[in-house]
């Protein structure tokens, strides 16, 4: 099919745009222009589908845990208590017990009473060492007493062990109430 340019004051001029070609038969192979078959580019994206398709479970990743080792557990849902030392504690109260914590536990200082409070919660209490310092598990550890008050429970007393993290971090191993039994009632 031909077609005439349709511009003014030029001679007209003739371009190819397609070129015939004789009906198809059914199941003919189709040769496009550059000489390759439609039934080869058929095989070949055949071809790269079973080749691709298995390595992609390659982008799968496992644990590479040893074996036998139990695995971390799961927690879902759940919040676990903000203070070793009481449920009632929120972020504020353990951030300043902690601090109280530090100083009463330094190994330089005098193991003086040390006190702190949260006047927008009305809970309080005050840290005292109960021993010299001394190591265990590599890391310095204090044993301690602690008086921690409440604004809606009743007061408790109770005995822990403290081990230095760094120089002014100190984690409790073990806090135990000596009146949790009457709490409990």
């Amino acid at each position: 099919m031909m077609r005439e340019s349709a511009r003014k004051g030029s001679a007209p001029t003739r371009n190819t745009l397609y070129r015939s070609s004789p009906p198809l038969r059914e199941g003919a192979i189709v040769t496009r222009h550059d000489g390759r078959s439609s039934a080869g580019a058929v095989r070949r994206a055949l071809l790269a589908g079973i080749l691709y398709i298995p390595l992609a479970a390659c982008s799968f990743s496992m644990p590479l845990s040893p074996f036998g080792a139990t695995p971390d557990p799961i927690t879902t849902g759940s919040i676990g208590p903000v203070s070793p030392l009481a449920d009632a504690h929120d972020h504020e109260d353990w951030r300043r017990a902690r601090a109280a914590l530090a100083v009463a536990l330094d190994p330089q200082g005098s193991g003086t009473r040390v006190g702190w409070d949260n006047p927008e919660t009305g809970n309080a209490g005050a840290f005292e060492s109960a021993s010299n310092p001394y190591v265990r598990d590599d890391r310095v550890c204090r044993d301690f007493e602690a008086d921690l008050s409440f604004a809606e429970k009743p007061p408790r007393t109770g005995k822990g062990i403290a081990c230095r993290m760094s120089e002014a971090d100190w984690r409790i191993d073990g806090f135990s109430a000596e009146n949790d039994a009457a709490d409990a009632l």
